[in-house]
């Protein structure tokens, strides 16, 4: 695949592990990018962090199973998780089908966005990080 058969669109903060952060203030949505959901394929189960729980950056917040591989899901940004996408539990494929619409995870409050979305890359910084595994 090349890196134009995946979306990445303007505006959300990306991890090199492939998730993103949507600020819709004070709240930001977290979900995995097309890359990873494609990546995955299909997704049968997303376990997730409780309501009121503490996530901490790049550190794990819970998997998301396909019928590939489980993979970790880490935390873009540190905060107390504040809502789940409970769709999820019964439709884990809208991870899949849209990624970043109806397939997002969580939502959280973070602890210092300020500071900690330096540790974030934009769009074209994230292009550049698929680009470059897809060259390995």
């Amino acid at each position: 695949m090349d890196v134009a058969d995946y979306q990445v669109p303007d505006g959300l903060f990306y991890t090199k592990e492939h998730e993103w952060a949507k600020v819709i203030d004070p709240i930001v949505v977290v979900g995995i990018t097309d890359y990873a959901a494609k990546t995955l394929n299909d997704v049968v189960y997303v376990t997730f962090p409780k309501i009121n729980e503490k996530v901490k950056q790049f550190k794990s917040m819970g998997t998301v199973e396909s019928i590939k591989a489980v993979s970790e899901l880490y935390s873009p940004l540190s905060g107390i998780v504040t809502r789940l996408n409970e769709r999820l539990e019964s439709h884990p494929e809208l991870v899949n089908k849209s990624p970043y619409t109806e397939g997002w995870l969580i939502e959280l409050k973070p602890d210092d966005f300020e500071v900690e979305r330096k540790n974030l890359l934009g769009s074209r910084a994230y292009i550049s990080h698929i680009e470059s595994l897809l060259q390995e």
